[in-house]
């Protein structure tokens, strides 16, 4: 039988979550399916790198680490990742925000909701006019 690789010395539930519920974060890697995620085939891409999520939930894993539940709203997948797997949206220091400069700003609308566009109808769906 296989050992568990443990890939980390430390222990994340040491100290608190690196995130919290409702807070933004984006994939910092492609994520695929190991087998857990039902419906998908194994290898199969859940995760694109640079998707933007929503925390949804926190759990442990080995009483080591911190397991974030993720609602990717792009593809609609909720996915379990480790925090060395995402990256805030919400909350960078101070001096990340001071090199992106103007940038920062674009960073508040990163994955919140977008305005509705207009309704525009097919022009297959119309009826066509007779000529005379």
């Amino acid at each position: 039988m296989a050992d568990i690789n443990r890939d980390d010395n430390e222990i994340e539930l040491a100290g608190p979550p690196r995130f919290r519920y409702g807070e933004r974060v984006v994939a910092r890697s492609v994520i695929r399916n190991d087998g857990t995620y039902n419906g998908r085939d194994i290898g199969e891409v859940l995760v694109h790198k640079g998707e933007i999520g929503y925390v949804i939930n926190i759990n442990t894993f080995l009483q080591q680490f911190y397991i974030y539940a993720v609602d990717f709203v792009e593809s609609g997948h909720r996915v379990g990742m480790r925090a060395k797997e995402l990256c805030t949206l919400d909350n960078l220091p101070d001096e990340v925000l001071a090199q992106l400069g103007e940038k920062a700003q674009a960073l508040s609308t990163l994955g919140s909701a977008r305005p509705a566009a207009a309704t525009h109808t097919p022009s297959s769906s119309l009826t066509p006019t007779e000529a005379p």
